[in-house]
């Protein structure tokens, strides 16, 4: 019976701090801290928020922290119809719901996206946003005459990942993490989270993400931004800063080293950067 009842205190612990995936959530999310304000950690693109775990112990003490993973991502139970508007409205309506006053967003390649779009869509709704290695357009950095539509095809992206064998998507994972992370041990992590992730949902995000074009509504963030971008950007700082243009209140800063996982990487950099940004220095 002792046992028992202590199975039902942890039980009911862990209810307290892990919040399941709803019908109207386009994520799962894990509550943690105890701090009066809030920080919510949203990953990049098919990522776990695992990738948010260091980053969290260090803050846990002072914040609340919700760290989210999307839907059909890394091992979360998919949706139909995934779109990043669609995914930005949830997260923006996770935030009124929950009554989370003023929250701070991190977050990591698509998910620094999604900090941005929140800031500039809701601009009363956010305090501060940090964004670790993304842009406001990633498309135009390859073509600079890139133009979104309203609505991309992405019949063809499904059908070719879709239809890839388990080993040729596995090939084409394994070789993306090893460009992705230069930190070795965490190249199998990242891995996993593609594997793990629904592929039909990989490829309508994968195609609707790159139509993403946030350069000049970016204009409307009015709250300040770190923008946290990986050492390789320094050889193209020009492109970099012309898509940043529109961002008044934006602080660009390059790592010293490593690859697009910021946090993994360069964290000593990285963990300065974010401790100064968040007590105002």
């Amino acid at each position: 019976m002792k046992s028992l009842k202590i199975t039902i205190v942890l039980l009911f612990a862990l209810s307290l701090n892990c919040f399941a995936q709803t019908d109207t959530d386009a994520f799962e999310v894990v509550k943690s801290g105890k701090g009066a304000k809030s920080i919510i950690l949203i990953p990049g693109f098919a990522s776990a928020g695992e990738v948010w775990d260091e980053t969290k112990s260090k803050f846990e003490q002072d914040y609340t922290c919700y760290t989210l993973t999307m839907a059909g991502f890394a091992g979360v139970t998919p949706q139909e119809n995934p779109t990043f508007k669609n995914w930005e409205t949830s997260i923006a309506n996770y935030i009124k719901v929950n009554n989370i006053e003023k929250p701070i967003i991190i977050g990591h390649s698509m998910g620094g996206v999604f900090a941005m779009a929140l800031a500039a869509d809701y601009p009363d709704l956010i305090e501060k946003i940090i964004v670790v290695d993304a842009l406001p357009c990633i498309s135009a950095l390859m073509n600079p005459t890139f133009k979104s539509v309203e609505k991309p095809d992405c019949s063809a992206m499904v059908q070719q990942i879709t239809s890839a064998s388990d080993d040729q998507f596995y090939q084409m994972q394994k070789m993306s993490a090893q460009r992705l992370v230069a930190d070795a041990t965490k190249q199998e992590l990242i891995l996993n989270w593609s594997l793990e992730s629904d592929r039909k949902t990989f490829a309508e995000m994968y195609c609707d993400f790159a139509n993403v074009d946030l350069r000049e509504n970016i204009k409307n963030i009015k709250c300040p931004s770190l923008i946290l971008l990986e050492d390789y950007f320094k050889n193209v700082k020009p492109a970099i800063e012309a898509q940043y243009k529109n961002l008044q209140t934006a602080d660009l800063q390059y790592s010293t080293k490593g690859l697009h996982f910021i946090m993994y990487d360069d964290k000593e950099w990285y963990f300065n950067q974010l401790q100064n940004f968040l007590n105002g220095i």
